[in-house]
């Protein structure tokens, strides 16, 4: 149904474009779409934190799992729209007719590039939504899917060298979002676990002055080579408790380094309102942004990659894999405990170094260079056992 969507778009611009349009307005309508899209892709999340900071107050709870949705879907219409109107009245008086065939040849082309574009910026905004797993459509079941033409993933790849290019800034989206149409739909692989948290930052990390990052011990080795082995086989990793299966992308590469990142889940983040509630979780909503040895200092430019977690320590040499994980105050926080904390396990590339760590769409905290140790700083385990009882 998807690429059929992608074809009934595509073939409706064309027709457009060659009935009613101009090559002149139809090019001209082509860079609207693409700016448009840098507006959305820009400022989308800026615009949706200030719904869902306010999300727990009661007033929002409905719009805080549609809220990145939603604004990237309005930031586009308006921008498109206004800029459409400026070209109308813009053009509607000298119209330019480069000929007959430029003209038809033209506009069917321009047609074909604006319907690729439009349909990659719907199915993107879809792939935000917290809708089932299969719609728009299922990136994820076992081995990664694409749609016709990997519309979405073309209008995401676009604004990714643009953003790491002639528009950089401090925050470069191709580093805090690499693979970005990957970590949308493997946020939202249950239906009913949270897409975003109203609470944030919802994770947190040990005090700068001690260790978050180190490599996982030896007698890990055995085990972790297993679930390396199923995950490159499969893709897909199966819960020790109940025997359920998410997809997980594998390790970038067969080089990798096991690492251990201990994870605060806070307590803040916390609630009895299942919508945003932050202690709700898939292994596959969490994600450390990792950059190439030597490409720089600066955590928030320049490109990075994801890495998803493989489990997480349930004892000092046994690694469990629970692939949802439900937390509530009663049974997990001690005391006035602030945070949960969980030794989660990655396998990073070896020329590779962490750099953010990101907790479902909206949360994100840096990682600090004297925040990973080598082996023989690494302190005591956490040891954290979970049992779908707990939900």
């Amino acid at each position: 149904m998807a690429s059929l969507a992608v074809v009934i778009i595509i073939l409706g611009c064309a027709a457009y474009q060659y009935f009613k349009g101009t090559f002149t307005r139809a090019f001209a309508t082509i860079i609207i779409a693409i700016c448009a899209g840098i507006a959305a892709f820009g400022f989308f999340e800026v615009l949706a934190n200030v719904f869902i900071s306010r999300g727990d107050a009661g007033n929002f709870l409905s719009i805080v799992p549609w809220a990145q949705p939603l604004c990237f879907a309005l930031l586009f219409i308006i921008v498109f729209g206004a800029l459409q109107t400026g070209l109308i009245f813009l053009t509607q008086y000298q119209p330019v007719d480069l000929g007959f065939l430029p003209e038809r040849i033209g506009r069917v082309v321009c047609g074909i590039l604006l319907g690729l574009l439009l349909s990659g910026f719907l199915f993107t905004t879809l792939g935000m939504a917290p809708l089932p797993n299969k719609y728009p459509y299922q990136r994820f079941d076992g081995k990664r899917k694409k749609v016709l033409l990997n519309a979405d993933g073309f209008a995401a790849g676009l604004f990714g060298i643009i953003s790491k290019g002639s528009m950089s800034g401090e925050r470069s989206f191709a580093n805090i979002h690499p693979d970005f149409l990957d970590q949308v739909h493997l946020n939202r692989q249950i239906s009913g676990t949270p897409v975003a948290t109203s609470k944030t930052p919802a994770i947190s990390l040990p005090k700068p002055t001690e260790p978050a990052v180190w490599p996982a011990p030896e007698s890990l080795n055995e085990q972790i080579s297993k679930l390396v082995s199923e995950l490159n086989r499969q893709s897909k990793l199966k819960d020790d408790s109940t025997g359920k299966s998410i997809s997980m992308p594998g390790p970038v590469s067969n080089d990798y380094q096991p690492t251990i990142v201990r994870v605060g889940i806070n307590r803040i983040a916390l609630s009895s309102k299942p919508k945003i509630n932050g202690g709700s979780f898939l292994l596959s909503q969490l994600r450390l942004i990792c950059k190439r040895q030597g490409y720089g200092d600066e955590p928030l430019t320049g490109p990075g990659i994801n890495i998803y977690p493989i489990g997480h320590l349930k004892a000092a040499d046994q690694i469990q894999v629970s692939t949802e994980i439900n937390i509530d105050s009663k049974d997990y926080f001690k005391g006035d405990a602030k945070e949960q904390w969980i030794d989660f396990v990655f396998c990073i590339p070896r020329d590779y170094v962490p750099m953010l760590l990101e907790f479902k769409q909206n949360s994100i905290v840096e990682i600090p260079s004297k925040a990973i140790v080598k082996a023989d700083k690494a302190p005591p385990p956490v040891l954290f056992t979970y049992t779908s009882k707990s939900k």
